[in-house]
């Protein structure tokens, strides 16, 4: 079957489960769990490190086999993939495509990409033909902002373009890829003559071309505005949406798999269609969790059971679309970003979640158009604002007054803060605007949490 078909069968399978398949929450769970327990038999039967990893367990306790992560993927990526592709031939010709700037590495028919790495440890990902063409479709489903049939033209910046993110191009569709690394001149030239109608884009380069957009610098209307690889913050959502007037979607993709994208109202859900993910809490009451992965869809590295570094907030409300697939709040960053600030009265370290960073400072002064706030250790945090010169030294005053009320409710005691001016090269890093600089023991916010809960349960 040509690559085209493949990819308009998973797009219109996508839609007919929307539709029909995932009706309701116990239909969703059921269909989930017959795709679950099918992949499980077949990882085990085909990956030499999850037959061991798994000893004699039953299928049906799967959800209780024990996790991996990013640093066991890849120590035993050779006998965990099922295509028996060595991990140093792989890292080998992700790292050349990367310098060659030459994104078409394959091993067969097993495409070969690299994570951007922004927890120090790069992560490899291998995809075959079909699951690619499986996963063009799906994207499709998820993002276009019309019809397949219709005719589209995307931009989609990245740091690094792969084999997969071309999938998606045809004759219908004019797929553009624009390298991050890229002078911002070369990308307005570009875009001015693709004209795309649906613009993909970290949030730190849609945040760049809105400010230019705003300074009559860009003639450009998509249709369609969609946020990756890093996280959405609040004060860069609200200005990408007033410069290109309609609302900014994302979608949540890693190395480990198409995670979550946002529907026609925004909201953004869980791919429960593709992947099942358990919540390990990390503070119950406000929804915050750690996501525990079962990707059902894809057999060549499988994810079963995979503990992902990031933290999500459920939503409270139900999502007028009515999807039963789980709606989030907002992905917050990594759990390495959660800020340590000393206990009042003790040595002992205190969570501060990246949305209480978040909030405070954006609390502090409307003047505030961009900030990244580092801690350094418990008792050293450098924040960067960009500001006018005439508002700095009253928003820096506000900031501490913020800062220090946030400590007060928690009951912690407020680091020394230094002040310096902002700067961010879209392309260079991922944007993270809060961002802690010093390592602390992994389990550390869990174990947070079970002395504050007594428990830490998965959901």
């Amino acid at each position: 079957m040509p690559d085209t078909w493949h990819i308009v069968w998973h797009y219109m399978l996508t839609l007919y489960r929307q539709r029909w398949v995932l009706r309701d929450r116990r239909r969703l769970e059921a269909w989930q769990e017959k795709r679950i327990r099918r992949q499980v038999r077949s990882v085990r039967a085909q990956s030499a490190f999850y037959r061991a990893w798994w000893a004699e367990r039953p299928e049906d306790a799967w959800r209780s086999y024990p996790v991996i992560d990013k640093s066991v993927m890849m120590e035993h990526l050779d006998q965990l993939n099922t295509a028996r592709i060595g991990k140093q031939e792989a890292m080998e010709l992700a790292v050349e495509a990367e310098r060659t700037r030459e994104f078409t590495p394959t091993i067969g028919e097993v495409t070969v990409g690299l994570s951007s790495g922004t927890s120090g440890h790069r992560g490899l990902f291998l995809v075959s033909r079909r699951e690619r063409l499986a996963w063009a479709g799906t994207v499709l489903a998820k993002i276009l902002p019309g019809p397949l049939l219709g005719r589209h033209r995307i931009a989609f910046f990245l740091r690094a373009n792969s084999n997969l993110y071309g999938s998606v191009g045809s004759r219908r569709i004019q797929f553009q890829f624009y390298d991050l690394l890229d002078p911002i001149e070369e990308h307005v030239a570009r875009l001015c003559g693709q004209q795309p109608s649906l613009l993909v884009a970290p949030a730190s380069m849609l945040r760049l071309l809105a400010d230019m957009k705003r300074a009559g610098r860009l003639p450009l209307h998509p249709q369609k505005l969609v946020s990756v690889a890093e996280v959405l913050d609040p004060l860069d959502r609200r200005i990408i949406e007033g410069a290109f007037g309609q609302p900014v979607h994302q979608v949540y993709q890693c190395t480990e798999g198409f995670l979550a994208a946002t529907c026609a109202h925004g909201t953004l859900h869980l791919n429960e269609d593709i992947v099942y993910v358990q919540k390990e809490y990390v503070d119950r009451d406000a929804g915050r969790f750690v996501p525990i992965l079962t990707d059902f869809s894809r057999t060549t590295q499988p994810i079963v059971r995979y503990r992902l570094n990031d933290l999500l907030t459920e939503r409270r409300e139900p999502c007028p679309c009515g999807s039963p697939l789980t709606a989030i709040e907002r992905i917050e960053g990594r759990c390495d970003d959660i800020f340590a600030f000393r206990a009042a009265g003790g040595d002992r370290l205190i969570p501060i979640f990246p949305d209480f960073i978040t909030r405070a400072l954006l609390a502090a002064s409307p003047e505030i158009t961009a900030y990244h706030a580092v801690l350094h250790a418990p008792d050293r945090l450098v924040v960067a604002l960009e500001i006018d010169d005439t508002c700095r030294d009253a928003a820096q005053a506000a900031v501490v007054k913020s800062l220090q009320a946030l400590c007060e409710r928690t009951g912690t005691v407020l680091p020394a803060v230094d002040f310096e001016a902002y700067r961010h090269v879209s392309g260079e890093r991922k944007l993270r605007r809060v961002e802690r600089r010093f390592t602390l023991d992994s389990e550390w916010v869990l174990e947070c949490n079970k002395e504050r809960e007594g428990k830490c349960a998965l959901g």
